[in-house]
């Protein structure tokens, strides 16, 4: 898993609230059990029109949101059922850091397992990013887990909470698997000491 450490990016509103998995990574598109592809369809029912073209009046495909990597959200993000593939094609299609006033349990848990940073903050200060974000030209987010901070140019400064075991896991990159590998020669002698009759 990519470390987060620092990331500075231009910031993409979608400012609605109860935005499902279902809307994010539509169901006929998860045919796949590996992580990548899936950024092609990401929100794919809002971004193209039923003949395949692309929603010109859909934000991500305004050239004024180009190349976002921070994705500033309604409440409630991610709701809906479970599948890992949400958070898998918002990092796909290039977002690191996806900010909002409350998301759906799963779906903020499964952000932090693929090193996405999801960052809750109170509705009133998600409302005025967004509103930057929809004004001002090229509008960036600057964010520093290990500080805990969200910073723009024109003075915004902010502190964000994050569980300190997540943000452990996201500094050094440890998703589940790396953390097992953490204890690899402990695993190791384990298993060459297990007697071979309790492997059948």
């Amino acid at each position: 898993m990519q470390k987060f450490i620092t990331h500075g990016g231009k910031a993409a509103p979608l400012y609605q609230a109860n935005i499902d998995t279902d809307q994010i990574i539509p169901k006929q598109f998860l045919k796949s059990i590996k992580r990548t592809g899936f950024g092609a369809n990401l929100f794919n029912d809002w971004r193209f029109n039923s003949d395949g073209t692309p929603n010109e009046d859909f934000v991500l495909n305004k050239p004024k949101y180009e190349g976002a990597s921070v994705l500033l959200a309604g409440k409630n993000f991610g709701c809906g059922s479970s599948r890992e593939h949400a958070p898998w094609a918002l990092e796909d299609y290039g977002f690191r850091v996806v900010i909002a006033s409350a998301f759906a349990d799963i779906f903020y848990n499964n952000c932090f397992k693929i090193g996405l940073l999801p960052i809750i903050l109170p509705e009133e200060q998600v409302a005025a990013l967004v509103k930057k974000a929809e004004t001002l030209e090229d509008y960036q987010l600057s964010i520093d887990l290990e500080n805990q901070k969200i910073t723009d140019e024109y003075g915004f400064e902010l502190n964000f909470p994050v569980d300190a075991f997540r943000k452990y896991c996201l500094l050094n990159g440890l998703d589940d698997i790396g953390l097992s590998l953490q204890n690899a020669e402990e695993i190791s002698k384990y298993e060459k000491n297990r007697p071979g009759w309790k492997n059948f």
